[in-house]
């Protein structure tokens, strides 16, 4: 559809990400610091103002279904599987909770529907990076990054994002440290300790705890800069959160910890990287579902070496 017009609508904080997006044409940004019950009127009206011929809704909400019925959207699809689903005209019956594929193709699957209802049919699937920037500004990116942390041109960059925001369970400090450590390279390593905002404490307690290794923490200005930093990555360490998802849209190499609570697991929210770019690890069966301190973040540092680290 070469011709169609991809408006996203999303919140505050994750607008510099979709403006870079290559497949989105522009964005609504709804901003709701001072909702109320009635806000949905606010974002009807806005919806309206567009015009719009349809909506995919991935995420149903509520207030977002009231929103796009009184938009007067003629096309309005989203899950059945919510009470909103009854102010959709088109719905497309999933089980998210069973956690049986991962979430971006419970949501193509919303997209295909979208398609086959108007007679379309789908594009052949796109393969990784999903999210690329322009490789002479991301070499000029890369040797600057060198040039200001003193790095040889083959030194290993590795991020490690301690954070979650709360997303989902996560490794402590300590065994990012022990993770660290036990990393092997011919190649020297440089680890880079992500901070998103709130997230100073962990950093620095990480920090401390690294010791000689050589390491840097980079407080982001931005999520779409710190995209621009993750791009420069070797490799991508972190628990089940945002950041990570960007190192897959980006096609960098993941090691990535995720609880074993069905809605959480690693095939749940798989990243979006190439298969053999991703690495996953969870607790042991027979530890609890979010008792990651039982993973052996020792053979987890071996595992990761040998996947990513040796030539």
């Amino acid at each position: 559809m070469p011709e169609a017009q991809i408006v996203a609508l999303v919140p505050p904080y994750t607008a510099p990400m979709a403006a870079i997006c290559p497949g989105i044409d522009s964005i609504l940004v709804d901003d709701r610091s001072n909702a109320s019950s009635t806000d949905w009127v606010r974002l009807a009206r806005q919806l309206r103002a567009e015009h719009f011929d349809a909506v995919i809704t991935l995420f149903s909400t509520g207030r977002v279904a009231l929103a796009t019925a009184a938009a007067g959207i003629p096309y309005r699809l989203a899950p059945a599987t919510k009470v909103a689903q009854f102010l959709y005209n088109h719905r497309l019956k999933q089980r998210r909770s069973r956690s049986e594929k991962p979430e971006y193709q419970y949501n193509l699957d919303l997209v295909e529907k979208f398609l086959t209802d108007f007679k379309i049919t789908p594009a052949p699937k796109p393969t990784a990076p999903f999210l690329r920037f322009a490789p002479d500004t991301q070499t000029e990116r890369r040797a600057a990054f060198c040039d200001a942390y003193m790095l040889q041109p083959y030194a290993r960059v590795i991020f490690i994002h301690p954070g979650s925001g709360g997303s989902a369970s996560n490794l402590s400090v300590e065994q990012y440290a022990a993770l660290a450590t036990a990393l092997h390279s011919q190649q020297p390593l440089y680890f880079v300790i992500g901070c998103g905002p709130g997230e100073d404490f962990k950093a620095e307690a990480l920090a401390a705890l690294l010791g000689d290794l050589q390491h840097t923490i980079l407080r982001t200005t931005g999520i779409a800069d710190y995209a621009r930093h993750i791009a420069c990555a070797d490799l991508f360490i972190s628990g089940s959160t945002g950041p990570l998802h960007i190192a897959g849209a980006l096609d960098v190499p993941t090691a990535a910890f995720y609880p074993r609570r069905r809605s959480a697991t690693p095939l749940r929210w798989q990243t979006l990287n190439s298969p053999e770019r991703r690495l996953a690890f969870t607790p042991p069966d027979e530890a609890g579902e979010t008792d990651m301190g039982s993973i052996d973040v020792v053979a987890a540092a071996q595992a990761i070496s040998r996947q990513f680290l040796t030539d």
